[in-house]
């Protein structure tokens, strides 16, 4: 990569952009008097990751160092860094869709700055890998978009859940994300949402924030049903899903009872890569 492109796509030009975007949120949704702009909310909880802190609590404390004090001004043009109770009250009324443009602002400069160019992988399409995780559980603390887990015992487990789709090629240790979906009860819905409903939504704002990128979609066995492979080639995706016996019984019966082409390979290392394949196999009975 060209110097001035890598000093382009430096980190303190990149979270000078995350400000830029940040600065311009305007949210009314808030019950409560903040006594901050909301973008210095928004900075720290940026630079608590960034800065990769074990705890808000260690953070807070941490902000009334002189030298951390100086490098969130510098750094992250925080001016007057909140407590942890005025971080967590005014981020938590937040919704997550505000902050969509930060992300596609990012994409933006890496695709203006040609470093995009660099993961296209096969002719000429982006792997993108999706899968769910988990980022919060509790036995006490919940809020109204938590999902529960019922147990057999009686208790209840409130947890909260995002799928996370990201950029990424097999020569590459460093991948580019997209706004994550958060998997979480909706407004006025009294079941649990799941990773399919939010794979939905988010491969649909996928699509309507990148209509000309050109993906080829990588997930596991959650993903290898009808509707949602129906929806992949709906909005010109392809892809490469994973299946398991137990979930693909007649799939796998099926392949285990037809004649499969078979393909070796030899790497440099001398280690010898076996691949068996069969074109045109039907994904169930139906």
């Amino acid at each position: 990569m060209a110097k001035s492109t890598k000093n382009k796509l430096s980190a303190e030009n990149l979270i000078r952009c995350i400000y830029d975007v940040f600065s311009r949120i305007t949210d009314k949704t808030t019950t409560i008097k903040p006594k901050l702009p909301l973008v210095h909310y928004l900075m720290s909880g940026l630079a608590l990751f960034k800065l990769k802190y074990p705890s808000l609590l260690q953070f807070d404390k941490h902000r009334l160092d002189p030298a951390q004090s100086h490098n969130l001004k510098t750094l992250f043009h925080i001016k007057q860094v909140p407590s942890d109770t005025s971080l967590r009250e005014r981020l938590d009324q937040l919704s997550p869709k505000t902050l969509r443009k930060a992300f596609t602002r990012l994409f933006a400069e890496a695709q203006r700055h040609k470093t995009l160019e660099s993961y296209a992988y096969l002719n000429g399409r982006y792997l993108v890998s999706i899968d769910g995780t988990g980022y919060f559980s509790s036995k006490t603390i919940n809020c109204d978009s938590c999902c529960v887990k019922n147990h057999r015992d009686g208790t209840q487990t409130y947890y909260h859940q995002m799928l996370a789709a990201v950029l990424v090629h097999p020569e590459k240790s460093q991948v580019i994300p997209f706004c994550p979906e958060f998997i979480q009860k909706q407004d006025g819905a009294k079941k649990n949402d799941c990773e399919r409903n939010a794979s939905k939504r988010l491969l649909k704002d996928l699509k309507r924030e990148h209509p000309h990128l050109k993906l080829l979609v990588v997930e596991d066995a959650l993903a290898s049903n009808a509707p949602h492979i129906e929806l992949l080639q709906q909005l010109g995706y392809q892809f490469i899903l994973g299946a398991k016996p137990a979930d693909h019984t007649w799939l796998f019966d099926w392949v285990e009872a037809s004649q499969c082409h078979y393909y070796e390979h030899r790497d440099e290392q001398g280690c010898i890569h076996q691949f068996k394949y069969l074109n045109n196999a039907p994904l169930n009975e139906s």
